[in-house]
């Protein structure tokens, strides 16, 4: 990224926790590669979001350094993107203290995201739970960000932040830019392998997904199991036979084969001929991700490298809004 950005900047986090799954690949991570020329693109691995769950400490940090491996093994060019730990870059933190000064405790106890996670973790609903949304709002606005890449469970939280950005514009003209949704062109909606109705998500059961760092057998094991219908006939029929439809949507991402094409060519073939081929296809894509993440993971030298001098970018950007932030709020600067 250059050091005068120019294009639309164009901001994603997430989590690592769990497993990227093919559904989140298919509907972002790939399209993140195809992003890089238009947009000057920051990918926040967002440890610090990640807290307000009880977390093993070994674990995210080898799932934080997992995923940077995986964004660069997808695709994306650490020279040219900005990927990068949350933590690594104090400026989201303290951007998230002053925007929680002008967010208020109604809007906050409104965000669905919290009322779930409270009902899920019971014994841990903490401050961070319920103000999770804040930093998320720092996330976006510390780089004056244009796009937000958001899927349907995430509008709310954008929505609050554009409240505060124009809440505070309001009060200090020019601050913030107020970013604005990027809805990637159509995707397919990969549901899970069990409950074909339903999105698949990374918290899923493990048999209700496909991760991008399965080996083979637990591909095969898993499109095997995957839930079908009573029928023989093989057709693209999402709202009678969603099973069925879920994985031609899967094989076609996969291998590029137009659905009406598959549909075609395995046509009286029954359902384990389909399920055999979209799990052929599925580990034949996955496989240079695969190899290409493990290599990057055994140079450990390099990775190092990658975060320590993208989170330097990412702080040189940061700063400047920073910096704006503390002279128009009267926070005396030496």
């Amino acid at each position: 990224m250059s050091e005068t950005i120019k294009k639309p900047v164009l901001f994603s986090g997430i989590q690592p926790t769990g497993n990227i799954t093919i559904g989140n690949y298919i509907g972002a991570m790939s399209n993140f590669v195809k992003l890089e020329n238009d947009y000057d693109c920051l990918f926040s691995i967002v440890d610090l979001h990640a807290l307000t769950v009880r977390q093993d400490p070994a674990s995210l940090r080898r799932k934080s350094l997992e995923l940077a491996a995986l964004y660069i093994a997808a695709g994306l060019n650490p020279e040219e993107s900005i990927i990068y730990c949350q933590s690594h870059v104090p400026q989201h933190a303290e951007l998230a203290w002053i925007l929680n000064c002008f967010t208020y405790m109604g809007e906050l106890s409104r965000m669905t995201q919290f009322k779930d996670k409270s009902q899920k973790h019971a014994d841990n609903i903490n401050a961070g739970l319920f103000t999770y949304p804040v930093l998320m709002a720092a996330d976006i606005l510390l780089y004056q960000t244009d796009l937000v890449p958001v899927g349907a469970d995430q509008k709310q939280h954008l929505e609050i932040t554009r409240d505060i950005a124009e809440r505070m514009n309001g009060i200090h003209p020019g601050l913030f830019k107020v970013p604005k949704p990027h809805i990637p062109k159509e995707t397919a909606k990969i549901m899970s392998l069990t409950e074909p109705e339903k999105k698949m998500s990374k918290s899923d059961p493990d048999d209700s997904i496909i991760t991008l760092v399965d080996k083979p057998d637990a591909i095969l094991r898993k499109f095997k199991r995957a839930v079908t219908d009573s029928e023989t006939e093989i057709r693209f029929d999402p709202e009678n036979k969603p099973g069925v439809s879920n994985l031609l949507s899967i094989m076609s991402n996969m291998s590029g084969e137009s659905i009406e094409s598959i549909v075609s060519r395995l046509n009286g073939q029954g359902y384990g001929a389909l399920k055999q081929q979209t799990a052929e296809a599925t580990i034949e894509r996955l496989k240079p991700i695969q190899l290409k993440q493990e290599e990057l993971l055994k140079d450990k030298e390099y990775m190092a490298k990658v975060l320590k001098t993208n989170a330097e970018r990412a702080q040189t950007l940061a700063l400047r809004t920073l910096r704006k932030v503390y002279k128009k709020l009267g926070l005396y600067q030496p």
